[in-house]
């Protein structure tokens, strides 16, 4: 299973494969990157490698990507999850993804 992150997390996976949701704050064609306010309020930059910018079209997005910095990912797939998200929500899963006492559940 790929762990769930955000901002504050992605220290803990160096050179592992994750998943963030954010909002997208940024897209460069030119430079084939994104940034992201992940859910807990963080920017994580986005090294789109060889995937299109163009097909980001949502404002909300999760992406599975390897973490390359404490704030930098370099995606693998993106997933368009529409234009309006609770992010609130979204970190809280985040959270209790890493809370010891669900780790039987993970």
């Amino acid at each position: 299973m790929t762990p769930r992150v955000n901002s504050a997390r992605m220290p803990d996976f160096q050179g592992q494969v994750v998943r963030l949701t954010g909002k997208v704050l940024r897209l460069s064609d030119a430079s084939n990157e994104a940034v992201l306010q992940a859910s807990d309020g963080g920017e994580v930059r986005v090294v789109l490698s060889n995937l299109n910018p163009t097909l980001m079209t949502d404002a909300y997005v999760e992406v599975v990507g390897k973490v390359a910095g404490n704030d930098e990912l370099r995606a693998l797939a993106t997933i368009d999850l529409g234009n309006e998200l609770d992010m609130g929500l979204v970190n809280y899963v985040v959270e209790r993804y890493h809370d010891p006492r669900f780790a039987s559940l993970v």
